[in-house]
């Protein structure tokens, strides 16, 4: 999804991740700004590549619990970023706290994701 998004990132270290975003035709509503669900796919998409390293050979995140407030409408055109910062790292969760801001540096949504650490399936 994040490859169909057109999703790059741009930083990634221990607890921090930042990624890019542009709003076009696979991520806008119908009249012509961002759609709320394509911001909260870049959340979790960004918050389950900061919490990858994080975990054992044979584990790795699924999200189960995504919430955002979406604040600004982003236009057609623009490119958004979003910057992911790990707030708890627990042995079973991950809680990541995501900030998307536009091309000027306001804050759009705001979000905050919920990784479990699982078993990888064989």
């Amino acid at each position: 999804m994040g490859e169909h998004l057109g999703i790059v990132f741009q930083e990634m270290k221990d607890g921090y991740v930042k990624a890019s975003m542009p709003v076009d035709e696979r991520s806008c509503q119908p009249f012509g700004v961002l759609n709320g669900g394509a911001s909260l796919a870049l959340a979790e998409i960004v918050a389950g590549h900061g919490s990858i390293p994080l975990c054992a050979a044979s584990e790795m995140p699924c999200g189960i619990q995504v919430s955002a407030n979406h604040f600004r409408m982003v236009p057609v055109g623009e490119t958004i970023t979003a910057t992911g910062t790990l707030i708890h790292r627990g042995r079973t969760l991950h809680t990541w706290n995501i900030d998307i801001m536009n091309q000027n540096g306001q804050l759009v949504s705001t979000a905050r994701v919920v990784n479990k650490i699982v078993k990888k399936h064989s």
